[in-house]
């Protein structure tokens, strides 16, 4: 027999070689009607797959994303067996699950291939789907692996074999379909009910350039029809609120070829809402003690090689620039932290001094690759609301702790209320990729996960996505829509203040390392601004729109009225503007709703002759009449911030 230890705590015993799909029967019929694969001593496994000894096993179903992975990466497997079937000779590349679906990479030979043939694709994989084909997993020597696919005449698998291990090679077969790969898969074909086709695109083999070009073709599946409606729904909902679409409508950033891709450009009604997103939480941190700081864009080269960011980030970034005077080379900023560390140093520091906390709103250049480049999410020059605090090791907690308050103010004010604090730790079995010292790496790991359990976040830990100076917490955030964005982040670094001999004067009158903590609330400016905008789909909360009202004279007999209104709104610090068009009434408030102006005050006969105005609100519609100090307090009542 062999104990088997489920999520909950609680010990079974099996017999050996028992199944997760076993071990799911035995305690409900229901559940193992439902689970597609298992976590077994933290490895995602098949269901079906024997357990030989002692295991913590944890069930996967749909509602776990190791259960939508397996799912989704079995339906690449479906997928090339329908495109095997339907255009023979077919070869096959990769086809892993993403974040929502999977992708194959085909080779098509000759044969053109383009989405006009989509319908006919997910016709086969529902039909073979229906079969409830099993996914057999069977472990092949290296030898008998090349033959199968010498055979078949498949030249990327073949690849693929070269750099595997004798031993650890493995077949998945389903119905007449059989492929290289490690696993895990569903126990069968029926569990996909709905399949949808999404793009093709080219890929190159191995991401080389100068390989052959493959095809790549996307696709999603689900378990119900009725999920892959709600999907279908909400892709058309992101379309309408995708930030590129809404800031060209809304007028809030702009790029151009001639500048140069990925640096945008805030348009004056941009500009003022960035502005109010500064001041917001320029506000919120000389609170909290931070003091405001400047750095240059550029630094000399040496700033970032003592930093180790040339080493890790040179190649990939914008390259030097060199100066008259031979030898010297300046480097476009990619962090701020260097410049702090060194602005830290302008003179000696005490114990009695720390924390230090200097913020900045700076501007840093990262050279992405043209084809990464995407609106304001992916930009190749960005403002981090940046912050670097300086402490004594016994102030990291209670620093950290304070930082998490603030960043969760952030969020509550601006409507983020659905997020996971990710704990990301450095990879344990790939420590060349970090600088510092184990016992610095322990020390700073150990105040991440203190801190987040006593703020009592709901947490996840990610092993491998650290940053390569230190630990981080990385706030994922929810969308209205449900996707997931990392936003505020924070870090505990005990090896840049090593790197630049930081030092502070302890009470016992000798030197010390402070301890440095990173950390950026919104992230990028960039970045936080186009999440914004899809998230409440431009409709931004009144304190940060643009402009918070539009007054609409019915016409030119009534502008001097509305200039008195606006001025008198004004004078209140509500911002608004007048629509002076010679245009039908109608058409101003339909213009007004399609620019998202929280409020329209309209204006005529019987508002001049009152002193009111008639407001309608954005979405809402008639409000009725209202004198210029109750629109004036309804306003006042909106904005909370």
């Amino acid at each position: 027999m062999i104990n088997i230890t489920l999520p909950d705590g609680s010990v079974r015993q099996y017999e050996k070689g028992t199944s997760a799909h076993q071990i799911a029967l035995s305690i409900s019929e229901g559940l193992a009607r439902n689970v597609l694969a298992a976590e077994v001593n933290g490895q995602v496994w098949d269901s079906t797959r024997p357990i030989e000894s002692d295991s913590t096993v944890k069930l996967l179903t749909w509602n776990d994303a190791e259960g939508k992975s397996t799912f989704w990466h079995s339906s690449a497997h479906l997928m090339a067996e329908a495109l095997e079937a339907l255009y023979p000779g077919t070869k096959f590349g990769i086809g892993p699950a993403i974040e929502t679906g999977f992708y194959y990479d085909v080779d098509f030979g000759d044969r053109e291939f383009s989405s006009d043939d989509f319908k006919a694709i997910e016709t086969k994989m529902i039909e073979l789907a229906k079969q409830k084909q099993t996914f057999t997993r069977e472990s092949v020597s290296k030898a008998d692996a090349i033959k199968y696919f010498t055979e078949k005449g498949d030249e990327y698998k073949l690849d693929l074999i070269d750099g595997l291990e004798d031993g650890k090679i493995t077949f998945y077969t389903q119905g007449e379909f059989t492929d290289l790969c490690r696993g895990p898969h569903i126990p069968n074909t029926g569990f996909v009910k709905a399949v949808k086709l999404m793009n093709v695109a080219g890929a190159y083999w191995r991401g080389d350039e100068t390989k052959k070009q493959l095809t790549r073709i996307y696709g999603v599946t689900f378990p119900k029809a009725s999920e892959l409606t709600e999907y279908l729904l909400m892709i058309e909902e992101a379309k309408k609120r995708d930030h590129r679409k809404l800031g060209k409508e809304l007028e809030l950033f702009m790029f151009s070829e001639k500048v140069g891709a990925g640096l945008p450009m805030w348009l004056p009604k941009g500009t003022a809402l960035r502005e109010r997103l500064v001041n917001f939480l320029t506000k919120a941190q000389s609170k909290s003690g931070y003091e405001q700081v400047v750095t240059p864009h550029i630094g000399n080269k040496n700033l970032y090689v003592t930093s180790g960011h040339w080493d890790k980030y040179g190649k990939d970034s914008f390259q030097p620039i060199k100066t008259p005077q031979e030898g010297e080379e300046f480097f476009l900023k990619p962090m701020n932290c260097p410049h702090h560390c060194e602005m830290y140093k302008f003179k000696p520091r005490s114990y009695k001094d720390l924390p230090v906390r200097f913020a900045e709103f700076g501007t840093v250049y990262r050279y992405e690759q043209s084809g990464e480049l995407h609106g304001l999410t992916r930009v190749r020059g960005f403002t981090q609301d940046d912050a670097h605090l300086f402490c004594m090791p016994e102030q990291v907690k209670d620093e950290f702790k304070k930082v998490i308050d603030l960043v969760l103010y952030v969020f509550k004010s601006l409507g983020f209320d659905n997020y996971t604090a990710q704990i990301s730790l450095r990879d344990p079995d790939n420590k060349s990729k970090y600088i510092g010292s184990d016992e610095n790496w322990k020390l700073a790991e150990s105040a991440i996960v203190e801190a987040a359990a006593e703020k009592g976040l709901n947490t996840v830990i990610e092993y491998g996505e650290a940053a390569f100076y230190g630990p981080k917490l990385d706030f994922m955030v929810k969308d209205a829509l449900g996707r997931k964005w990392q936003l505020g982040t924070i870090q505990v670094d005990y090896n840049l203040p090593e790197r630049f001999e930081l030092e502070y004067t302890g009470s016992d009158n000798l030197k010390h390392r402070p301890v440095m903590i990173h950390r950026a609330p919104f992230g990028s400016l960039e970045r936080f601004v186009a999440v914004l905008i899809e998230h409440c789909a431009g409709n931004f909360p009144l304190w940060l729109s643009p402009e918070q009202f539009t007054i609409l004279p019915i016409s030119e007999k009534y502008e001097e009225y509305a200039k008195k209104v606006l001025d008198e709104l004004n004078n209140s610090d509500i911002r608004g503007l007048i629509d002076f068009r010679d245009e039908k009434i109608g058409r101003k408030i339909r213009d007004a709703e399609v620019k998202k102006i929280p409020y329209m005050l309209i204006i005529g006969d019987k508002e001049m002759a009152e002193g009111k105005v008639s407001v309608r609100k954005h979405g809402e519609g008639d409000l009725g009449e209202m004198t210029l100090e109750e629109f004036n307090n309804l306003l006042i009542k909106e904005i909370t911030v």
